[in-house]
This record gives structure tokens, sequence and C-alpha cells, in this order.
């Protein structure tokens, strides 16, 4: 049975398509364009279909497209998850799992991390890649922007630098190692196809036998709050509370140190508010 709304699946593509600017995509707006967003043959071109394929599922007499298709389409028209799964749908298919966990940070989230000033936060995606942190957390944890991308990962530094491990005490090393890895491996199941995720386990496996004895354990979790015990080479060992709130739309987690006011702990914070990065040594660790 075609379960096909063509007339809907028309409009949607059209509404989608004139939303993209040529430069969204690293094309040339050049010339008079008369539509605001991309023309028909350049989402062709995008998605690998001819120009008459596409034109006709925009007139609401095209085929029915393939999930293959529906993939190319959704990336050549950048389509957010939420929009993927309604185009997936239009066409009778069920979305399936989310190509990747989303690296976009919300701008409320955003806000929220400057305006802990007193309060180390940073937010980290499915496979702890850190996406964004505010100055506090730069001091306390590592400062992120000195480090190129790909090495702002978590789970990455502790289990290849050794020197992240000194940051725990031997329990919270245990517990963040089997904890991280159990988290990954669930993550490995939210997002089957990502490369990201892929690659990242790849190298850990190759990298660091720990990783790969945990690995092997196919433990599953799911990251939640809990109590820390982190050293920092300025100002000594902090007992933390560490917060781990989820985003559920993003798939991400905005992580919080927090003390008790009145602690040695929360003393050490305000110091190290003072100190910033300056001339401390770099290294993450959660």
């Amino acid at each position: 049975m075609d379960r096909i709304n063509r007339a809907e699946l028309a409009g949607f593509l059209r509404s989608r398509r004139e939303l993209v600017r040529p430069a969204d995509v690293g094309l040339e707006s050049g010339g008079r364009r008369r539509t605001p967003g991309l023309r028909r043959e350049e989402v062709a071109a995008l998605a690998g279909m001819s120009v008459d394929y596409y034109a006709r599922l925009e007139q609401a007499r095209g085929p029915r497209p393939s999930r293959q298709m529906l993939g190319a389409l959704a990336r050549a028209l950048r389509l957010t998850d939420d929009e993927r799964s309604h185009l997936y749908y239009l066409t009778g298919e069920p979305p399936g799992p989310p190509p990747g966990p989303p690296r976009d940070v919300r701008s409320g989230v955003l806000h929220l991390l400057h305006r802990l000033d007193d309060t180390p936060a940073f937010v980290i995606d499915a496979k702890y890649d850190v996406l964004a942190w505010n100055p506090l957390a730069a001091a306390l944890i590592s400062d992120f922007s000195v480090l190129p991308a790909t090495e702002r990962n978590i789970i990455w530094r502790f289990f290849t630098d050794p020197e992240a491990r000194t940051r725990h005490d031997p329990e919270g090393s245990w517990q963040f190692a089997r904890e991280s890895v159990a988290d990954l491996r669930a993550a490995t199941a939210r997002y089957p196809d990502d490369p990201g995720i892929l690659r990242l386990v790849e190298r850990l496996l190759v990298s660091s036998a720990e990783f790969a004895e945990l690995w092997a354990g196919h433990d599953v979790t799911v990251r939640r709050s809990a109590c820390k015990r982190l050293k920092h080479p300025a100002v000594g060992w902090l007992e933390l509370d560490c917060e781990a709130l989820h985003v559920p739309e993003s798939d991400q987690m905005v992580v919080l140190y927090t003390a008790a006011p009145g602690t040695p702990s929360y003393e050490a914070l305000r110091l190290l508010k003072v100190i910033g990065t300056q001339d401390l040594q770099r290294s993450p660790g959660r």
C-alpha cells in the first residue's frame, strides 16, 4: 500500500527549499534568483538525483522515495531532526535513528553557562565532545580553547592522557572509567550510523587496553549526577557535587560542579575564579 502524502510532501519540500540560502550549502548566490532559497536543480544536485525526479516530488506527482533518497533530501535541505522525522512520516516510512548527536548548543543553554560565573559548567554531546564551557570550567578542567576540536573529548583525554587520571582519586577514576564507557556504548545504539562515534571507539580500542577491556564487557548505562573528588594543580583537592542535566531535544548534557557554601572546596572554587587558566597545567577529566 502506497502511504505517501504527496500534497503535503510537495508543500513541505518547497517550504524547506526556500529557507536554505545558497551560502548555507557552499554555493554561490550569483545573479538574480526567482526563489528566496535554493533552486530545484541545486537541491537535486546536492541530493544526487535528477532534476526531473525532484521536480515531480514538488509537483505532488512523483514516485515514493526510497529511504536512501529521503536521507539525501534531508541532508541537502539541512533538515532538523524533527523535520527529518516529518519527511519520513509523509512518505509512510518510520524515521529510524537520528544520523548523529547534534552539535549546536541552544542559545538559552549558552546564556546559562556564562551567567554561572561562580560554577564550573560545560556542555557535552552523546559521545562526550565538549561543545561549550564557561571560564571557571576552563580553569578547573581544561582550557578547551587551546585544544584542537578533535581533542575536546572527555573520554579520549581520560584514557589517553596520564595526567588526566591524576585529577581523580582512585575510586573516582575507576567509577568514571566504567560509567563513561557504558554511556558511550549506549550512545552507539542511539546513533548506529554516526561516523564520529565509530571513529572515537576505534581510536580508543587501539590506544587504551583499559578501554578495550571495559568495552568488551558490553555494560550499558546513562550518565547521572555524582559526588566527585578532583585534584587541581593550584588549589589542591576539591569535594564537588557533579550535576549532569540532560537536554532531551538535543541529547546533550550540561555538567555543573558545585560545592557546599562555607566548605574548603567552596573557597577553593572562589580562589580558582580569581586565578583563572593562566600558567596552569591543562588536563581534562570529569
